[in-house]
């Protein structure tokens, strides 16, 4: 009984593993186990950026910045938020410059850039019309030019003045006058070889005029304020 008993679990073991090799292992008609479904991930597209229309109020400022944006004109951004804002300063600078004894047409051509001025043409006939005909005239060139303190030159068709430059200034014959609280004022005319033609020194004065003769070499100035053309 006992030998029986120990075949009989032997046989059991052997069919135990017949089992588990029948289930692991390939079929006999070649076939393998399926392999494990798989969950693909879908892509999610993200949602196109929602682009803010600018709002134009209808306003002179409003329409002015309408059009600086559709023909793309450039003002400094980092300063003005608008071409209006832009243009406002622009008439507000005239004005005090007008206030400090400055040709606001002057002060105008000589800062401002070439690219600025469609905006200035456009802008200022609607922001500040009290500026518009002196604005658009110096922006082509036609201003009053005043000369400060520096020696020039003598020259028929005179290059305009450019204080930042450090080329040799030039002047026109003409009679200029300068006016204000003038103290040590002192000028010269003198030849091309530097000879004095005439001088004057004004300890106090409130309004000068000088002739320059077409003849004259140079013409000084020294704390005399700004020289204006007259005739």
């Amino acid at each position: 009984m006992r030998l029986m008993r120990g075949v009989g679990v032997v046989a059991v073991g052997f069919a135990a593993v017949a089992v588990l090799s029948g289930c692991g292992g390939d079929t006999d008609d070649g076939a393998k186990p399926a392999a494990s479904p798989s969950v693909s991930s879908v892509a999610v597209p993200e949602p196109e950026p929602t682009v803010e229309e600018p709002e134009y109020p209808a306003t002179p400022a409003g329409d002015l910045d309408r059009l600086a944006d559709e023909k793309g004109w450039p003002y400094d951004e980092s300063l003005y938020e608008s071409a209006s804002e832009y243009v406002a300063d622009i008439c507000e600078s005239m004005t005090a410059q007008e206030g400090f004894g400055t040709e606001p047409g002057e002060w105008l051509a000589l800062r401002t850039d070439s690219d600025e001025a469609d905006i200035l043409k456009a802008g200022m006939p609607k922001l500040c019309p009290r500026w518009s005909k002196v604005a658009l005239a110096a922006l082509g060139g036609d201003y009053v030019r005043s000369y400060s303190d520096g020696t020039y030159t003598v020259k028929a068709n005179p290059a305009a003045p450019d204080p930042g430059s450090d080329e040799d200034q030039e002047i026109g014959p003409g009679t200029y006058r300068t006016k204000g609280d003038l103290e040590d004022c002192y000028w010269e005319r003198t030849t091309r070889s530097g000879e004095i033609i005439d001088n004057s020194f004004a300890t106090s004065a409130q309004e000068i005029t000088v002739t320059i003769r077409a003849s004259d070499g140079q013409f000084t100035s020294r704390d005399c304020g700004s020289w204006k053309l007259v005739k």
